[in-house]
């Protein structure tokens, strides 16, 4: 069984004239990133390893979930294949994952995000918001074999905000 978390980078700024690469989390991505971290847990592995774009909004908000859900910083593996807007480039890499590893949470982008969560798992998901949390599950040994799966859950910050409202 493989088990592939997939979570799109929280909001980011576009404030400052940067290159998209270096865009940082705005106010409210990093509000979400904390919300969405901070509820996740009990839909995590017991064990897991975090793969994350290298784009600077990416990086900040795998940060801020491997912090509140207590994974060593130091551990994150940051890929430049990973960034990437592809659903096709998204499916390579995650055909590539290294078998030894039977959980990954990963952080990417949108478009790749929320196409690649419709072609695999088994919800349709209009679009995946930022901060957004898919668990896709797949009842392989390997990842070059990753094929239809069952997503086993979603978490969006505006769930988890109108939940807190009633």
């Amino acid at each position: 069984m493989k088990n592939l978390i997939l979570i799109r980078h929280a909001k980011s700024s576009w404030e400052a004239p940067l290159s998209d690469i270096d865009r940082p989390l705005d106010a409210r991505g990093i509000q979400d990133a904390h919300l969405v971290s901070m509820n996740c847990q009990i839909h995590l592995p017991k064990t897991f390893t975090i793969w994350s774009s290298v784009a600077t909004r990416a990086k900040e908000t795998a940060l801020i979930f491997a912090q509140n859900i207590s994974y060593p910083v130091e551990n994150i593996n940051f890929r430049d294949s990973l960034y990437t807007f592809d659903e096709r480039e998204l499916e390579r890499n995650v055909h590539a994952f290294d078998d030894h590893y039977d959980n990954v949470i990963l952080f990417g982008h949108n478009e790749a995000i929320t196409n690649f969560v419709n072609k695999f798992g088994d919800i349709y998901i209009d679009n995946v918001p930022t901060s957004g949390f898919v668990s896709i599950k797949f009842d392989t040994e390997n990842w070059a074999s990753v094929a239809n799966g069952r997503t086993h859950a979603t978490l969006f910050p505006r769930q988890l905000k109108e939940s807190k409202q009633t």
